[in-house]
C-alpha cells in the first residue's frame, strides 16, 4: 500500500474482555474501582475465571483512535506487536476490518497477546486489569520509515514508555516522523504511567512532541500540582496543540496563543465510558488532519466520545462520519 495515511497510530495491541460486575463484586475481587492495573498471567487466568460472560474486540487506546479515524473517513495505520495465537488473530481481524492498516509481524514464540479485561459496573465506571503479554516484544524493528513516511501525524501510546525496547520503538518512529515532515502526536495514558515517568514524558514533549493528550489527572501529575489552571499554564506553549480533556466539564484546546473551551456532548445515558479519551483524541486527530480549527477539531472529538459511552465497549456501534454530518460538523 502507497496511499498517504492521516494519522498512524503505535501502541500496545490488546483485546478488550468486557463484562458487567456489582461494586459488591469489585470489593470481594480487591479490586480498585476505575483504577487501571497491570497483571500477570496467573492473575489474568483466576480473574478471567471469575468473570460474568464477556465480549471480545480488539482494543488497546491507540487502536481505539485509529479505528475512530478510519469510521470518520480518515485513513489510519497502526503498529502493535500481538502473538500468532487464536486472540492475536482476532485483533488483527478486528482492527483491519475496522478499516484499519494493520502490518506488523507476529510473535511466533514468547508471551501471548495481550488482554484487558474489563468491569463494567452499573454507573458506567470501567475497572481495566491489563495483562501486557505480547505488547512489550515491540521494538525498534517493528517500525517501518516507509509506514511513518506516509503519515501526516504518528501518535504514541504513553502506556508503551513502560517496557524499555518499546520505547525505542516510540523515539525512533518520533525522529522518523520529523524526518519525513510529519508530526509526533503523544497521549499520556494514565496519572500513575506519568508518576513513573515524568522526567522522561517532559523530555519527550520538549524534544519531539507537536500534539499533545492528557486528561486533567494526568496534566497535574506531569506537572506535579494539585490546581488544573497551574497546570494549564505549565503547559502552554510548549507544543503546537495541547489537547486537555475533563469528562462532563469537555475540553480545553491550546493552539496559537489561544485557549479553546469545547463542552461535552450530551448524553442520554453514560453506559461505559472505557475509551471515552481514545475516541476523543481520535476525533480530534481525524479533524485536525482535515483542516478543521482547534475548536471544530474538539467539537468531532467530543461527538465521537458521546458515541461510544453510550454503550459497552471502546469502539462505535455506528459510522462516525455519519454522525458528525448528522450534527453538523
Amino acid at each position: 500500500m502507497s496511499q498517504q495515511l492521516d494519522v498512524t497510530g503505535i501502541g500496545n495491541a490488546i483485546v478488550d474482555v468486557l463484562a458487567h460486575a456489582t461494586d459488591e463484586q469489585l470489593t470481594r475481587l480487591a479490586l480498585h474501582k476505575g483504577a487501571m492495573a497491570l497483571i500477570d498471567t496467573a492473575a489474568a487466568d483466576s480473574l478471567y475465571d471469575q468473570m460474568a460472560p464477556a465480549v471480545e474486540v480488539s482494543g488497546g487506546s491507540v487502536a481505539n483512535s485509529m479505528a475512530a479515524i478510519a469510521s470518520l473517513g480518515g485513513k489510519a495505520g497502526y503498529v502493535g506487536k500481538v502473538h500468532a495465537d487464536q486472540l492475536g488473530q482476532l485483533f488483527s481481524h478486528d482492527i483491519r476490518a475496522a478499516g484499519v492498516e494493520f502490518t506488523s509481524r507476529k510473535s511466533e514464540s514468547g508471551p501471548p497477546t495481550a488482554r484487558c479485561l474489563i468491569l463494567v459496573t452499573p454507573d458506567g465506571q470501567r475497572t481495566l486489569n491489563t495483562y501486557l503479554g505480547a505488547c512489550v516484544e515491540l521494538g525498534p524493528e517493528d517500525i517501518d520509515e516507509a509506514l511513518i513516511a506516509r503519515s501526516k501525524v504518528v501518535y504514541l501510546e504513553g502506556y508503551l514508555w513502560d517496557p524499555p525496547r518499546a520505547k525505542e520503538a516510540l523515539l525512533k518512529a518520533a525522529n522518523l516522523a520529523h524526518k519525513h515532515g510529519g508530526r509526533v502526536a503523544l497521549s499520556l495514558s494514565d496519572a500513575f504511567c506519568v508518576g513513573r515517568h515524568r522526567a522522561e514524558f517532559n523530555r519527550l514533549i520538549e524534544d519531539h512532541v507537536d500534539i499533545l493528550f492528557a486528561n486533567e489527572d494526568e496534566i497535574i501529575s506531569l506537572n506535579q500540582t494539585d490546581n488544573f489552571e497551574q497546570a494549564l499554564s505549565a503547559v502552554r506553549g510548549r507544543c503546537e496543540v495541547t489537547v486537555l480533556t475533563r469528562g462532563a466539564q469537555g475540553a480545553i484546546v491550546l493552539a496559537n496563543d489561544e485557549r479553546f473551551v469545547v463542552a461535552a456532548e450530551p448524553v442520554e445515558r453514560v453506559v461505559d465510558t472505557t475509551g471515552a479519551g481514545d475516541l476523543f483524541a481520535g476525533g480530534f486527530l481525524y479533524g485536525f488532519t482535515h483542516g478543521y480549527g482547534p475548536a471544530d477539531a474538539a467539537r468531532i472529538g467530543a461527538i465521537c466520545a458521546a458515541e461510544v459511552i453510550g454503550h459497552v465497549g471502546a469502539r462505535c456501534t455506528r459510522p462516525l462520519d455519519e454522525l458528525i454530518k448528522a450534527k453538523g460538523v
